[in-house]
């Protein structure tokens, strides 16, 4: 069997970030902080553009005059940095979406289901501060429906969060992302988060949240069911 190199001679000393957005750019597709690029990515790349990332942050904790030769603390902190990014709090850039069993609707089920509270965390986007919150899920199905499994729900929400993120767009993220697989009759999320770039820096206040929402169709339609679910979430918060 033939093996083929993940990049060509003509790639030989030419950065690995470079390639993949190259691929990307000549493929017109967006790489924002909250994308997914694995489709760009080719085998042992992901290994290679850890390699570059340490090397990358090497050099920040230089630049903030931080001795990494002598200070023990510090010494595999650029390995430690490049690997937490790459394969746990932006993963959800670079790997492929999780496989999620989809089950037919055979018993017709139409009645409001409301899963949560997910625990989700994220970082924004403009600092890199963490966001840490919970996720609740409302769904209405229709005969047509694809059901998934209760974990999936977690699942799901963790690809898309685990990206530089901004609350607002991860929402309809996970809403774009749940309509496309279940194509229910109505579907609502709601998230309320901590965010670290208000507690950790900037006005440094401890006791605000952010709390956003999304409804799609029955719920964006239908008061009394936007009110059920409404009620039936504040009584799982308390």
């Amino acid at each position: 069997m033939t093996t083929h190199s993940p990049h060509s001679a003509a790639d030989e000393g030419v950065p690995v970030s470079v390639r993949i957005r190259e691929r990307l750019k000549a493929a017109h597709r967006r790489f924002h902080a909250n994308d997914n690029i694995a489709d760009f990515i080719r085998p042992g790349e992901l290994e290679q553009l850890l390699d570059e990332v340490q090397g990358k942050i090497a050099g920040v904790l230089e630049s903030l005059v931080i001795d990494t030769e002598s200070d023990h603390n510090t010494q595999d902190t650029a390995r430690r940095v490049a690997k937490m990014y790459l394969h746990e709090v932006f993963k959800g850039r670079y790997a492929r979406i999780p496989a999620v069993t989809e089950f037919p609707n055979v018993e017709r089920l139409n009645e409001l289901m409301i899963v949560g509270p997910v625990t989700v965390r994220s970082a924004c986007s403009h600092h890199f501060c963490p966001i840490i919150g919970k996720l609740w899920i409302g769904v209405m199905p229709n005969e047509h429906s694809n059901l998934i499994g209760l974990s999936k729900y977690a699942r799901l929400a963790e690809w898309i969060m685990s990206r530089p993120q901004i609350q607002e767009e991860a929402v309809t993220q996970v809403a774009d992302l749940l309509q496309e697989k279940m194509q229910p009759d109505g579907l609502a999320i709601v998230m309320e988060a901590d965010h670290f770039c208000m507690q950790w820096r900037g006005v440094k206040d401890m006791g605000s949240k952010m709390v956003n929402s999304v409804m799609r169709g029955a719920f964006l339609k239908d008061a009394n069911l936007r009110r059920e679910f409404l009620a039936l979430l504040n009584q799982r918060r308390d």
